[in-house]
This record gives C-alpha cells, structure tokens and sequence, in this order.
C-alpha cells in the first residue's frame, strides 16, 4: 500500500479516531527509519532539481496542527536536501494590520509557489476557520463561507498549475503535554515555551471536531488531506517525506531536453 492510500483523508475522516501513535510505515528500528527517510529526503532533493529544471509544475505543502505537533520539525527533516533556490518556506503569525485590512485570503495568494517551486505553509489559511472559530471570532455561517472560498482558491491554484497537498499533523493530548512540559524542564528549550499555548490547549476537544469539520469541506482530489499520526516524530517525517516523494514521482518530471545550441560548443 502506498503511503498516499495509507494517510488520505476523506469527507468521513474524525480526527479523534486517528491512532496519534500509529506507526504503519516503521521498520520497528528507530535508526533505519531515521535513514529511510534520509534516503527518501536526498531523493525529493533530485525532484526538485526537475521541478526547478523544467519550470512547468508547483507544489505547494500545507502543514497543520496542534502547538508542538512538529511543523518546524517536519520542514527540517523532510525538505533539508532541497536546494535553496528551489523553496520557499512561509510561516504566517496573526495577520498584520495591512493584512486585516484585505480579505484574510490576499496575504496567502502572495506566497503561493512560482513555476518550478514547492512552497511549504507552516500553519495557512486554514487559520481562518480554526483559530478563529475556536475563539467565536467568526460565527458558524462565516466559517462555511470561508470552507467554500478555500475550496474555490484551492481549485483555482489547481487549475493554474499548482500541485496541492494538505497534511494534518495529528499528535495525542498526553503528547502535547509532555512536549510542553519538556520545554518548561529543559533551560535551552525555554524559548520555545509560549504560555498561550496552554490557553489553546483547553480547546483541545473543540480543535479536533474543527480540524475534522475543515477536512470533510475542504477535502477533494486535486487538494488531499493527509492525517498523519505524529506521536513518533521520527516515523511522522518518514511518512511526509514518503506522500511527498510519490507526489513528485507522480508529476513524471523530467529534465529539459537539450539545448542544440551548445552541441559541439567548445570552452578556450
């Protein structure tokens, strides 16, 4: 089974019967899973090179979840092997005031993938109908406006050009806690703990129902969702790396032909 037909969701998908601590694609060593997925980041790096060659497709990746669920970690262990020129990596914090004076949608459109680029989202516009309905920011017919916006951007990028895939990093509340916990114990892991973290976490349950909710809206062939069990960081970054190698294989990139221009060309 393919790691793709492993971790899709669909429009049933309940995150709370996701096993956070699944581990399906484990070798059962921590080590060789470490290196395949080493193996697997060297050869998203040589697609990329066709991808950036032949100028003609986009990725975009979406990475979603909970505080300390791994974002960070995900971009440092999947996409470490891509050459710089290739990649973009974004990262959106609340909105700044300009931004708030457009459509929550005009600061996502601006860093969406150039031709022969993967962008990667650490959080996105899901934001808008996560954050925003957790805390009554947005009441429930503004949050499915915004689920049919998405969804209309999302197959306007697809259309254009722009491969699309979506991943839900799904770690369990006990996780959550010692993660937290750990950057409170460890003196050089401080500056990671953000005490707003613990005001989110006593919206855990009202999370999970909203990122089940943006699933089941927003899911479609052209835009997956993956949901990844994010328990064991190490496994959680083989199988990222693992959907995004065969949707790369998938494009069948190849590099461009040769230029005749240079046959013959001899440098004195």
């Amino acid at each position: 089974m393919s790691a793709q037909t492993e971790f899709r969701a669909s429009k049933k998908t309940k995150i709370k019967d996701v096993d956070a601590g699944k581990k399906p694609l484990s070798s059962g060593d921590k080590e060789k899973d470490k290196q395949q997925t080493l193996a697997l980041a060297s050869e998203i790096g040589l697609q990329q090179e066709m991808l950036y060659a032949g100028q003609h497709h986009k990725l975009l990746v979406v990475l979603q979840g909970t505080d300390t669920s791994g974002k960070d970690g995900t971009v440092k262990g999947v996409f470490n092997s891509i050459n710089p020129q290739g990649i973009s990596i974004v990262g959106f914090k609340a909105p700044s005031t300009i931004e708030k004076a457009h459509d929550y949608l005009w600061r996502i459109h601006q860093q969406v993938p150039i031709a022969g680029e993967i962008t990667v989202f650490n959080r996105s516009h899901y934001e808008d109908v996560l954050v925003t309905r957790v805390h009554n920011w947005i009441d429930s017919g503004e949050c499915e406006r915004r689920y049919a916006h998405i969804c209309d951007f999302e197959r306007m990028l697809a259309e254009t050009g722009t491969t699309i895939i979506k991943f839900l990093l799904h770690i369990s509340k006990d996780e959550q806690a010692r993660r937290l916990q750990e950057r409170i114990n460890d003196p050089e892991k401080n500056w990671k703990f953000d005490p707003q973290d613990l005001e989110e976490r006593q919206s855990w349950d009202a999370y999970q129902e909203l990122f089940a909710s943006a699933i089941q809206a927003t899911d479609a062939d052209h835009a997956p969702w993956y949901v990844i069990p994010a328990d064991s960081k190490t496994h959680r970054n083989l199988a990222i790396a693992s959907v995004v190698l065969e949707t790369l294989q998938a494009l069948k990139l190849k590099p461009p032909p040769a230029n005749p221009a240079l046959a013959g060309l001899k440098i004195v």
